[in-house]
């Protein structure tokens, strides 16, 4: 492992923590948002990670006879619509957006979840900061001995 190379993973961790993090505020704001653009309600988004640098075989083997990096770290594979929490329904007859029973579809958000998971995402961005300035530590002091 090359001297950056840990400075590439956590900037990764750190970055796509950050995503995530905008993501599940993205969902908070919604949380209400029983209309949209096409007319229906809010779906609740969920950020998928992947190892960054994943390969095919062939790039695998290729990657490896060059000696090439092959990208270490965390990366945000996708952003889907969580499609298995049911939507919340409530009775409001006088709400705009209630069907002819008189129900209202709110999106699938639940604030305490979504908190729950900002903590989350939070923490982890603390940790790989805290790994960040490790590394940058250990960095620094190797060229400390190194000079002397």
């Amino acid at each position: 492992m090359g001297l950056f190379n840990s400075f590439d993973i956590n900037a990764s961790g750190m970055t796509a923590q950050r995503f995530r993090m905008d993501i599940i505020s993205e969902n908070i704001a919604n949380a209400n948002t029983t209309r949209d653009i096409s007319g229906n309600p809010y779906v609740r988004k969920v950020v998928c990670f992947t190892e960054k640098g994943k390969q095919t075989p062939f790039s695998k083997i290729l990657n490896s006879r060059l000696d090439n990096y092959s990208g270490q770290g965390v990366r945000v594979a996708k952003v889907t619509e969580d499609d298995y929490t049911p939507m919340n329904t409530v009775y409001d007859p006088s709400h705009p957006d209630a069907d002819d029973d008189g129900y209202v579809t709110y999106p699938n958000v639940n604030t305490v979840t979504e908190m729950t998971n900002l903590i989350d995402a939070s923490n982890a961005y603390k940790a790989n900061t805290t790994a960040f300035q490790a590394s940058k530590t250990i960095a620094q002091q190797g060229l400390q001995l190194g000079s002397q």
